[in-house]
């Protein structure tokens, strides 16, 4: 391919099209940095082109930006997808089918908290399977540091609550 930079993008839109979830920046970053196909401003670069020009959309919750695939970007790939090596098409299922779990984990649990009129903190958190919410709580807590460790908790520890959850209430 004579633009790197175009491989780079195909690559990411390539495998935002073999997911049903959205995937983070963070996890596409470790397939692409692993692979050393380029580094970490290029590819910072190559995720605010492909958002600039509505090839994928960026929804931001706690620090991770979540990526999905456009109709755009779906239109493009289909255009462009033979300038990608069968080689790397094989090193992404590979990564995506290796990773499977960890990266539907990682995107079906949500956190956040905001500060509520009352000058506490409102923390929601959810879990979700195939798109549906499975679990989705709202607690209400004193401080802003208290609300941070629930929501690093729940991230950690959310599989062991549901279990309680539904020993307890089934």
């Amino acid at each position: 391919m004579d633009n790197p930079q175009t491989l780079y993008k195909l690559i990411v839109l390539y495998m935002l099209s073999r997911v049903n979830t959205p995937l983070t920046k963070s996890q596409i970053s470790d397939f692409i940095l692993e692979k050393e196909y380029t580094d970490f401003l290029t590819l910072q670069q190559t995720f605010a082109q492909l958002i600039e020009a509505g090839m994928i959309a960026a929804t931001t919750y706690r620090n991770r930006t979540h990526l999905t695939i456009t109709d755009e970007g779906r239109n493009t790939l289909a255009f462009f997808q033979s300038k990608i090596s069968p080689e790397i098409i094989k090193d992404i299922k590979t990564f995506l089918s290796d990773k499977k779990y960890e990266l539907e984990n990682e995107i079906s649990i949500t956190t956040r908290y905001q500060k509520d009129l009352r000058g506490e903190y409102s923390v929601e958190l959810c879990a979700k399977e195939q798109g549906q919410d499975i679990v989705k709580l709202t607690l209400s807590v004193p401080t802003e540091s208290m609300a941070e460790n629930i929501c690093n908790n729940w991230q950690n520890k959310n599989q062991d609550i549901y279990k309680y959850l539904t020993e307890q209430l089934f």
